[in-house]
């Protein structure tokens, strides 16, 4: 997919959704403020907006599908709505061939100032979704299939960050292993990261062939 890529903007976005394994959200939102070339690491920003229902009555949280308070009874015609906000943030290792190809791109003056900030993309998650789906489709690799539904998907960013997953998953599954990876995805539940070893592992097939070795 990088060398399918028309341009170095295109290809750095490739590169960092699959070696760093980040969202996208946080991959357009890194700044060269963000970037410590001397530890060869990077600060990953994650901002993420919940909406959370309550009781208009008592207040008590609310699921969006509740008709009836849990707590005081009160029929609820109209909930109250609040925005919440959760900022997080962690840093994560780059290699270092990466942190050149980032460098070589800032130095060229490819970066863009967006709110005062200095940021290495100045795209939208739509552009990205569609860089993403133009160089796979370049690149000749094939559409992906849901093998539960059967619908037929584009590779997106986010695959590309579950393809650092599971390739980290298959080079260490121990429970350290996947400790680290659940930092570096910045997973809040091992549960969350605990899937990948399922996708990744050829285990099944391994215990079902040994049945019938005898």
């Amino acid at each position: 997919m990088e060398e399918a890529a028309t341009n170095t903007r295109d290809k750095l976005l490739i590169r960092v959704l699959f070696r760093l394994g980040c969202r996208v959200s946080e991959a357009l939102s890194i700044g060269v403020q963000d970037i410590d070339f001397t530890s060869g690491t990077i600060m990953i920003k994650h901002l993420k907006h919940r909406i959370r229902y309550s009781c208009p009555k008592c207040s008590v949280d609310l699921a969006a599908s509740d008709k009836y308070c849990p707590k005081c009874g009160v029929e609820i015609t109209t909930a109250q709505r609040r925005d919440m906000e959760n900022r997080r943030q962690r840093i994560i290792p780059v290699d270092r061939g990466t942190l050149n190809i980032i460098n070589d791109h800032i130095n060229k003056g490819h970066t863009v100032i967006k709110n005062d900030k200095e940021l290495i993309f100045g795209i939208n998650r739509h552009r990205a979704w569609q860089i993403i789906k133009e160089c796979s489709e370049r690149a000749g690799l094939p559409k992906l299939i849901n093998p539960e539904t059967g619908r037929v998907h584009n590779i997106s960013p986010h695959k590309l960050r579950d393809a650092f997953a599971v390739m980290a998953v298959k080079v260490n599954d121990t429970g350290d292993g996947l400790r680290l990876l659940q930092e570096h995805l910045g997973h809040q539940s091992i549960s969350t990261t605990m899937r990948y070893r399922k996708v990744s592992g050829d285990e099944q097939k391994q215990w079902y062939d040994k049945l019938w070795e005898a």
